[in-house]
């Protein structure tokens, strides 16, 4: 946790906060936090900043904040992922997040498993803490917007179009297509359609394409979802 991630509701009119949940934990145990230190704080939605520890109890840790700092820049980027197993979520919605993301479509496709839609990971509020870690590993406060699609065919026909923003290059990384993946100009906001482990089925590629998602390539290799993302992000020119 490299930034105690505070909800706007648990910030007082003087700037101060009171935990008492894992975050205490997190400062006693890891950071080894004692009253008068600084700590690196930041508001869900809002301004960082630091706040010195006031009070540092088993039961309470007090915080009084002065938050001058704006959220790091947004990856300008938008991604569309065929939901991976729980286990592969838990691990890469931290690194979306982490990595400034901007929005994330959890979508359905013919390879994804459908008991995955049973898992409690899809539950919001599970989601929710998955990003919230993330935040907090990447020293950011501003959480990507998250919707979950249970029916691929019409989120791409009824609300793909209206969900990418106006001039948004996309693409869907696939292997085999016989274009690379270019390198986003400065200042350009890209959108990446990517699929489940074994890949978008030659219809979902077909009607991606079909809505503006050119088919591209970072190799020959297939990834696992928790190492494809970082990979094609990094590609992207994050």
């Amino acid at each position: 946790m490299n930034l105690l991630l505070l909800e706007p509701s648990e910030l007082g009119s003087d700037g101060t906060a009171r935990l008492r949940d894992r975050r205490l934990q997190h400062a006693r145990e890891v950071l080894r936090a004692r009253e008068g230190d600084s700590l690196r704080v930041g508001v869900l939605g809002g301004a960082m900043g630091t706040a010195r520890v006031a009070a540092l109890t088993k039961e309470e840790l007090v915080l009084e904040t002065v938050l001058t700092e704006p959220a790091p820049p947004r990856a300008g980027v938008d991604l569309l992922l065929a939901i991976p197993r729980p286990k592969a979520l838990k691990k890469v919605l931290p690194a979306i997040a982490s990595l400034g993301v901007d929005r994330v479509v959890l979508l359905n496709a013919a390879r994804v498993e459908k008991s995955y839609f049973d898992s409690k990971v899809l539950v919001p509020e599970f989601l929710n803490e998955l990003v919230r870690l993330g935040l907090e590993q990447g020293r950011d406060t501003i959480a990507p917007e998250l919707i979950v699609r249970e029916r691929f065919k019409p989120f791409v026909e009824d609300e793909l179009r209206a969900w990418l923003r106006d001039g948004t290059a996309c693409f869907t990384p696939h292997p085999g297509a016989p274009e690379a993946l270019p390198r986003r100009a400065p200042g350009q906001r890209a959108a990446l359609a990517i699929g489940p482990e074994g890949g978008w089925v030659p219809f979902e590629v077909s009607l991606l394409e079909a809505h503006g998602f050119r088919p591209v390539s970072v190799g020959a290799r297939p990834l696992r979802v928790e190492v494809a993302v970082p990979v094609l992000l990094g590609a992207l020119g994050l």
